[in-house]
């Protein structure tokens, strides 16, 4: 029985889901170096947080294709403080202009324990808050995140993956990896 190879990465904020860096983004050789793995899916380069890869393509699209549902958790900082109206709208699906999103997940929370500090810091404003929001999707559209917190008048400031489906940053610090045996 071949085993699988799944890598658990934190990707940096201003790094591509691709090895080779492109123009002022950084590529994922800079941190990863074993032949033979491919990405599970994407995350923006203005995106931190999880990013899987694998040596097994029948699991690769288990985990980036969207028919397979494996859910993806998202902490977003927000351009202001979550409300109970705004987090309904995202658990009902927001309109987006390529249409109505699937019911997500959606809770207000505290800043993440231990949380890095990014490079560069989100800007900050005195006179309006931030907050946090931990978003669950179903789906992956290119930015959802940021488009779904932006229909419900709260712009992404900060995007973090936690988790995808089973797997979690859990204690990775940015630019790290972990692998997982997978049979």
């Amino acid at each position: 029985m071949h085993q699988s190879r799944l890598i658990c990465f934190n990707k940096p904020y201003g790094v591509l889901s691709q090895f080779t860096q492109e123009g002022r983004w950084r590529g994922l050789k800079d941190f990863i170096d074993l032949p033979g793995v491919y990405v599970a899916g994407r995350l923006d380069a203005d995106s931190e947080g999880l990013l899987l890869l694998t040596d097994d393509g029948a699991l690769q699209a288990r985990i980036a294709d969207p028919r397979f549902k494996m859910p993806k958790t998202y902490w977003a900082q927000v351009d202001g403080v979550p409300d109970e109206a705004a987090l309904l709208a995202l658990r009902h699906g927001v309109q987006l202009n390529d249409g109505l999103t699937l019911p997500a997940g959606a809770r207000a929370m505290e800043a993440p324990v231990d949380l890095w500090a990014r490079d560069p810091p989100i800007r900050q404003r005195r006179a309006k808050p931030t907050g946090w929001i931990e978003l669950t999707l179903r789906e992956g559209r290119n930015r959802q995140v940021r488009r779904m917190t932006a229909a419900v008048g709260l712009p992404t400031l900060r995007l973090i993956r936690a988790a995808i489906g089973p797997y979690t940053l859990e204690a990775l610090v940015p630019g790290a990896w972990r692998e997982i045996v997978h049979s």
